[in-house]
């Protein structure tokens, strides 16, 4: 049995490589490789997922907490905070694990998640088990990982001109979320999401959505104006702008009944535009860069690859369109 593990050949799955545990049940969909197995007799299990990589959010402390947040607490709601390790760097991957207890059938049992994050991408590895008797079989898959090597982000010759209405035409948006240590430590997170539509004739319209655990409302910004194009310097002209805040349906991050509005200053800003294709997303963004940080955009993003700016990115399914309340809607532009 020794020799057949030493020997045993490594599985690919997307950008990870490992070896997979002898004897274990295998399942396989789409976007995750699972392995179980299950002793009736002393009634302990184990299961180990290889999550399929996805859109990094631009640093390995924001990918941990929105894998813990999506993989662990949603499926098991684990009853403490997880205990993390320290961050580890590998061949330009870095790695941060984090373990917690939760209860299944009325048993203790053990999540565990290894995330890595670099090139544009994340990936993470789930571990749940009720037994010690696993420990040697997960800690024989997790030495044995290996990731594949991507090329650094670069940007490919661009098709048309770069610097006209026609290259930022459509929808983009980001994502950001309060990465203090007393919201990871206790797993209470929130997010805003900011959206640009920018349309042909020459408008736009800009929408944010801010929801937290600890308040009792969700913000919802909406602005929309007019924009202006010369070489690689993009002017935003708003018409009207305005803040309101809703009420939580049920407590639950839905929109309840509106509660107040109050118009916001309006901000016209000159940015300079840059658009990027980050090789491992395989994806163009749409970089605004200011010389200081605007009330529309807040922080500038923690990503070093350009200075001073926001990363914007095309609609996708880890990058949804805000739904707005009561029916209202947005004309988008692909």
């Amino acid at each position: 049995m020794l020799l057949t593990n030493l020997f045993a050949q490594k599985e690919n799955f997307d950008i990870i490589s490992y070896s997979p545990p002898a004897g274990w049940k295998k399942e396989v969909t789409e976007n995750i490789i699972s392995y179980t197995s299950i002793n009736k007799k002393n009634k302990t299990w184990c299961r180990i997922g290889i999550i399929k990589s996805t859109i990094s959010k631009g640093n390995i402390e924001a990918d941990f907490e929105s894998e813990w947040q999506d993989l662990i607490v949603k499926n098991y709601k684990p009853t403490d905070a997880p205990q993390l390790n320290d961050v580890h760097e590998t061949d330009g991957w870095k790695i941060k694990e984090g373990v917690a207890k939760f209860t299944f059938n009325n048993t203790d049992a053990m999540a565990r998640l290894t995330t890595i994050s670099g090139y544009d991408r994340c990936a993470s590895i789930v571990v749940t088990t009720n037994g010690q008797e696993y420990l040697k079989d997960i800690d024989a898959l997790l030495t044995s990982v290996e990731f594949k090597k991507l090329e650094s982000a670069t940007q490919p010759p661009a098709t048309g001109n770069n610097s006209d209405n026609a290259s930022i035409i459509g929808t983009w948006g980001a994502n950001a979320s309060d990465q203090s240590s007393y919201r990871v430590n206790n797993g209470v997170m929130n997010y805003i999401t900011r959206q640009y539509t920018f349309n042909v004739n020459g408008t736009y319209c800009f929408v944010s959505k801010a929801y937290d655990p600890l308040m009792d409302k969700i913000l919802l910004g909406k602005e929309n104006g007019t924009y202006q194009i010369s070489g690689n310097n993009l002017t935003i002209i708003p018409g009207e702008s305005v803040l309101e805040a809703w009420s939580k349906k049920d407590g639950r991050d839905e929109w309840g009944k509106l509660i107040n509005t109050q118009n916001i200053t309006l901000e016209k800003v000159n940015y300079q535009f840059t658009k990027h294709y980050f090789e491992g997303s395989h994806q163009w963004n749409l970089l605004l860069q200011a010389s200081k940080v605007t009330q529309r955009d807040g922080p500038f993003s923690s990503n070093s690859t350009f200075l001073n700016a926001w990363y914007y990115g095309p609609v996708s399914a880890n990058n949804k369109v805000i739904e707005l309340p009561d029916g209202q809607k947005i004309k988008l532009t692909k």
